[in-house]
């Protein structure tokens, strides 16, 4: 025992010497890895970007052991979260390198420790650390959209019946508002604008937001533009369809909750409550219980 011990510290103290030599170098990075941390340097933490720059070496080596689909899979993924914090297919790589690095040799060291609980967890946390922002991201994004996206179709609607183009409302509203959904109506301009048409454009929108309202959104627009209804009405009606599919999903939310909230009551308050009246009723009645106990 004492022999895994020492080896595992062992090679944590070279795993330090190696990443501190690492950093020191002066050994060029991978242009897409160099534009990487140059865009997204001013939008990450401190420790992210050590955590970066400690495995930019290995970020290479890490998306080819991926494959190309993982490597697309997660970039979709990364999209859809809104690239937070600056994130980037090579910056998800060198964190992924880092964390399952740490991971591996904490599980290690607990593991020889006779840990076998904590192994397993530092083994989970460098497999699945990396992800976690994503994770998030995607789930906050989406909820931040969803909520947007209705009053942003109704005042693009209103813009619309006022004369205004398609095109020229998409950018005046967007301009007004701010937040990821703002963005990628953005980001979908600048593309019609480099030349891509409207349905590929949104079609890319679609592609990067995991959002049911969205697919609504971009599908409802597409037949709409088929058929030649009016774009205003197609607005109205989506932002309608919205809302109703919002406040039936909030209606099975509550009932999903009632039954939790049930359970919650019957295990934790009903017995305290129990709990508290009949020591109330025990210690009130004045019973000498040490006579009682002590059989006298």
């Amino acid at each position: 025992m004492g022999l895994l011990l020492g080896l595992a510290l062992g090679a944590a103290v070279l795993g330090i010497i190696s990443a501190l030599r690492v950093l020191r170098s002066g050994t060029p990075l991978p242009a897409d890895l160099a534009l990487a941390l140059e865009v997204g340097s001013s939008r990450v933490s401190t420790a992210d970007s050590a955590v970066d720059r400690l495995g930019m070496r290995f970020a290479p080596l890490v998306l080819r052991l991926m494959g190309r689909k993982a490597v697309d899979r997660k970039r979709k993924r990364i999209d859809q979260a809104g690239n937070p914090d600056g994130l980037t297919i090579d910056r998800y790589a060198a964190r992924r390198a880092v964390y399952g690095l740490f991971g591996l040799v904490t599980a290690t060291v607990f593991l020889a420790a006779g840990w076998a609980f904590f192994s397993l967890f530092a083994l989970a946390f460098g497999a699945f650390a990396a992800d976690a922002a994503i994770w998030q991201g995607i789930r906050s994004r989406r909820d931040v959209i969803d909520r947007t996206l209705p009053d942003f179709l109704d005042v693009l609607a209103v813009v619309v019946s006022a004369g205004l183009g398609f095109r020229q409302a998409l950018d005046r509203v967007s301009a007004r508002y701010s937040g990821p959904w703002a963005d990628e109506i953005r980001i979908a301009l600048r593309q019609m604008d480099m030349g891509v048409s409207r349905r590929q454009a949104f079609d890319e929108l679609r592609r990067r937001n995991d959002s049911e309202p969205v697919n609504q959104f971009v599908t409802a627009l597409q037949q709409g533009e088929e058929l030649g209804a009016p774009i205003a009405d197609t607005l109205i009606q989506i932002a309608r369809d919205m809302r109703r599919t919002d406040a039936q999903n909030a209606r099975r939310r509550a009932a999903r909750a009632i039954p939790l909230a049930t359970l919650a009551t019957l295990v934790f308050m009903v017995p305290a409550t129990m709990i508290i009246i009949v020591a109330g009723m025990i210690l009130g009645s004045g019973t000498d219980f040490t006579g009682i106990l002590g059989g006298d």
